[in-house]
């Protein structure tokens, strides 16, 4: 199993954009699903957006905010996060499956996982 490096993350103000990273080495990284997922402390983890070999899916919040996209030649996923606000202010991981996911929205379906990269955004 591969692994996911994080990164990107940091303090914006509102209305702000970052975009993160998320580097995949040892895996076969055009097969993978892979997704972004976040969580705060004492809040459970929530989806934000996955992409495949096929199309991106967004939670309702990211979709018209966010931009998931892949790089294979360079086996690195990122995220553009525009117009951000302090309730995005969360850690950020990045999840990976081979193969395709039947909801990639899920974070069960997916087995690897990332440390981690934190976005803090003030209002």
């Amino acid at each position: 199993q591969g692994q996911l490096a994080e990164s990107g993350g940091g303090s914006v103000q509102s209305g702000g954009s970052l975009r993160l990273s998320c580097e995949a080495s040892g895996h076969i990284y055009s097969s993978l699903t892979m997704g972004w997922f976040r969580q705060a402390p004492d809040k459970e983890r929530e989806a934000v957006a996955s992409i495949d070999s096929l199309e991106p899916t967004y939670a309702v919040f990211a979709k018209d905010r966010f931009i998931i996209s892949k790089d294979n030649a360079k086996n690195v996923l990122y995220m553009q996060m525009n117009n951000l606000k302090p309730e995005d202010t969360d850690r950020y991981y990045c999840a990976a499956r081979h193969g395709t996911a039947p909801s990639p929205l899920d974070e069960d379906n997916y087995n690897n996982w990332g440390q981690g990269t934190q976005v803090t955004v003030s209002s």
